[in-house]
């Protein structure tokens, strides 16, 4: 396993809500590496953090890492943010005084080759964040109808040449079976026109992107897994969730003004902060990632 360690995004901006007030209990709710629960952990002595994920790779790194660092303040549970009730509940949490969400890929996933997130180099058609779930992209380049590719191209990945793609996909899958990451990616080269490959970023961004929500179903349960979360905050509790593409920011955007014109929820910014200049030149990760924040 590689022990490269992902940046976390925007650990100052989090860190100023979360911390505005005493905590006692926080948790990252997309544990990855440890980077903002360590960042928690290092700012405060009063609060204890739950982390959890459902990537066991990384968990193994993080439970490594914070066990010895911060022995009695942190726990590392294996689960999944949408069914954060029921873990809590197991490790004895009622309830809480935060949680962080930071959506999206990290970048252990994106270099390790063999789980399949990236358009560079080749590996298998993998893209599932919990290494036990049922669905990969390679089920999906498979066995989908050509509708139904191009119909999460499209919403998932806001891709303009979905229909196109969808159906080179499904020519190619007659010939041979798509394995690795380079099958999928000289597709869509095949695909894309050739005007469009000329400027702005990667032919495959848009199509891999679809293919990692749609195999980790990422975005149906958002909403009521923030909903959730929130409500299990104790009064002045903070949600503080960071999202990386248009799709995560609009559902976390439509679910903090339902929960606020219900007057369960109060709002801490007017818009999303975004990260300054200097931690996008030296994160380029940063450059799309937006913080919206909650009170209860």
């Amino acid at each position: 396993m590689t022990q490269v360690i992902h940046e976390p995004v925007m650990v100052k901006e989090v860190l100023s809500h979360l911390l505005a007030r005493p905590r006692r209990v926080i948790v990252d709710c997309t544990l990855g590496d440890g980077g903002h629960a360590e960042a928690i952990l290092r700012a405060t002595a009063e609060t204890f953090v739950v982390g959890i994920d459902v990537d066991s790779e990384a968990l193994e790194v993080a439970r490594a890492r914070l066990g010895r660092s911060f022995p009695g303040r942190f726990v590392a549970q294996r689960g999944d943010y949408r069914e954060l009730p029921t873990v809590l509940a197991k490790l004895g949490f009622p309830a809480i005084d935060g949680a962080v969400f930071d959506l999206g890929v990290s970048s252990r996933q994106l270099d390790s080759l063999h789980r399949g997130f990236s358009y560079w180099g080749e590996g298998p058609l993998d893209m599932r964040m919990d290494t036990e779930g049922t669905v990969t992209a390679r089920d999906i380049l498979q066995n989908w109808s050509e509708e139904d590719i191009s119909r999460i191209l499209w919403e998932y990945g806001e891709e303009r040449f979905a229909r196109r793609i969808a159906g080179a996909i499904v020519r190619a899958r007659e010939e041979r079976l798509l394995e690795t990451s380079k099958d999928l990616v000289d597709v869509i080269m095949g695909a894309y026109p050739a005007a469009a490959r000329r400027g702005g970023p990667h032919p495959a961004r848009r199509t891999f992107q679809a293919l990692r929500i749609a195999a980790n179903d990422e975005l149906s349960r958002l909403a009521g897994s923030l909903k959730r979360a929130f409500h299990l905050l104790r009064r002045q509790g903070l949600v503080a969730v960071l999202t990386y593409h248009s799709l995560e920011d609009r559902i976390v955007k439509n679910t903090f003004k339902e929960l606020v014109e219900r007057e369960a929820g109060k709002r801490i910014q007017r818009k999303p902060e975004t990260a300054s200049e200097e931690e996008v030149a030296a994160n380029a990760r940063s450059r799309s990632a937006k913080l919206r924040v909650i009170e209860r």
